[in-house]
């Protein structure tokens, strides 16, 4: 019951992030679902994609229950989305299967430091040429490619990638939020199959996972963060865009430090 309690709250936390900044709620559950499968002596050779694998199928939920507020706003470029979903499936594709190569200590490290990465361009209010906008739809596509095999690498949601990317094409920040929740289903959809294939035949996993979701966690993390992701979704058409930026990269900044210190500890 312990554990299910610690689901639930995981799941408020990071639903509620999801909908404010349009991140999916991998950044926030990733760094945590390790800790807890930790704690529970999961196999320490496959915590690390248990956690990438969970996360990913319990975006799947976050990401329904946040897009349909932010698209009561218009705030959803559905545009964008129909252009850059081709090439987040074949990315997402790719990433799950170079997880399977790459070292959970290696995936950590690749998470926290391009975490980082994004949380400074924030920190320091980096703006856009004002002529710049998005590609067309082979260049959108193009990049859907590179977000989503990153994303499904890091188990991210896409927003990591996504909001700074359309913000850097002068697309309105609460639109780039809006619209890169809507872009995190499809990045969910394809990584969650794409963990629960390459985890299929793996050897100690733990009871009730498929592949490498670990299906209790996705129950209780789905059920708190479908109800806490709307509050955050109309929060952020309340909130100024410098604010939300600022929130935005204090979030990523500290999870990744977490991250980062975790594996230096070890």
């Amino acid at each position: 019951m312990e554990w299910w309690l610690l689901y639930l709250a995981l799941g408020a936390f990071a639903g509620f992030f999801a909908g404010l900044l349009g991140i999916g709620g991998g950044s926030v559950l990733v760094p945590l679902l390790v800790m807890l499968f930790a704690a529970q002596a999961f196999p320490a050779e496959e915590v690390m994609r248990l956690a990438l694998g969970t996360s990913m199928a319990a975006i799947l939920f976050t990401s329904i229950s946040s897009v349909r507020v932010h698209a009561q706003h218009g705030a959803v470029r559905w545009p964008i989305v129909v252009r850059i979903t081709p090439g987040i499936l074949l990315g997402t594709l790719l990433g799950t299967g170079l997880a399977k190569q790459v070292s959970p200590a290696g995936l950590a490290i690749l998470f926290a430091v391009f975490i980082c990465y994004v949380a400074v361009q924030m920190i320091v209010g980096f703006k856009p040429k004002p002529s710049r906008e998005m590609p067309g739809t082979l260049g959108t596509a193009s990049v859907g490619v590179g977000i989503g095999a990153f994303s499904c690498l890091v188990a991210i949601g896409g927003g990591a990638l996504s909001v700074p990317f359309m913000a850097w094409c002068n697309v309105k920040m609460q639109q780039a939020i809006g619209t890169s929740s809507a872009i995190g289903f499809p990045i969910a959809l394809g990584g969650a199959a794409g963990y629960i294939l390459s985890g299929w035949n793996v050897a100690d996993l733990p009871p009730y996972s498929l592949g490498f979701v670990y299906l209790p966690a996705v129950a209780g993390v789905a059920t708190a963060s479908v109800l806490t992701a709307p509050l955050g979704a109309r929060l952020t058409h309340r909130l100024p865009v410098q604010r939300l930026r600022q929130i935005f990269a204090a979030v990523l900044l500290l999870l990744a430090l977490k991250m980062l210190w975790g594996i230096l500890g070890a």
